[in-house]
């Protein structure tokens, strides 16, 4: 049994490195024979323990898919925002999320989590499916260590059996994770995804803490609606 938690209130974990220092991470191969990013998520999701994720603060993009690989989700109800904003800056997820919340929340939501590029609370993310629950920020500590103990009291030859059979009828193929993965980084290198990358950037995105908590509510008004490409 593990439960992920950050020690940052206001931030789970990062999302994607748009400065480009990304070192080996698209090209390092894994040992499932994935992209090293790709390959940490699959293992995570097949490991056999089980694990949980005690969420507070913002989980987006890549951090997001980190959530998704494990194997529950816990959220603090009033800090919590949970999201997928690659759209915004041009791009789509490329670590799973696509291929993951279909499976949780049904093909409208997760089109809707992807499009908008928005955030979502904790509420309206257990509402979704996207979370296991969400509770009160005092209570999220308490309900995961019950639970967390409770599940790890149980013999671990029936954990793990029981783990892979539902893995089996709810993963997605590995060559539908590593197809969008690829597309992933293709669309890193879009003209339209470069201009977009920059404009966040230069507006404070990944340093300055008080935009990074906000800016997927900026993404609308990175380019004028003539540039967008959208119908009218």
């Amino acid at each position: 049994m593990v439960v992920f938690e950050s020690a940052l209130p206001d931030f789970y974990l990062s999302h994607f490195d748009l400065t480009g220092k990304i070192g080996t991470i698209m090209s390092a191969i894994g040992p499932t024979g994935l992209p090293v990013l790709m390959d940490t998520f699959v293992r995570l999701t097949k490991a056999p323990v089980i694990s949980l994720a005690r969420i507070r603060g913002c989980v987006r993009g890549v951090s997001s898919e980190f959530v998704l690989a494990c194997d529950m989700r816990f959220a603090s109800r009033e800090n919590t925002k949970l999201g997928h904003p690659e759209l915004g800056v041009g791009l789509h997820p490329g670590g799973g999320g696509t291929e993951r919340l279909p499976h949780l929340v049904g093909r409208g939501r997760a089109l809707e989590i992807v499009l908008s590029a928005n955030d979502f609370d904790g509420d309206t993310a257990e509402r979704y499916g996207y979370v296991n629950r969400s509770l009160p920020d005092a209570e999220l500590d308490g309900f995961v260590d019950t639970l967390a103990r409770r599940i790890a009291s149980f013999d671990r030859r029936a954990l793990v059996a029981a783990k892979h059979l539902v893995n089996e009828v709810s993963l997605p193929p590995s060559d539908r994770l590593l197809a969008a993965f690829t597309s992933f980084g293709t669309a890193l290198g879009w003209p339209e995804a470069q201009s977009r990358i920059r404009t966040v950037l230069e507006r404070g995105l990944q340093r300055e803490a008080d935009f990074e908590r906000n800016w997927p509510e900026s993404l609308g008004t990175l380019v004028g609606p003539e540039n967008t490409g959208g119908s009218r």
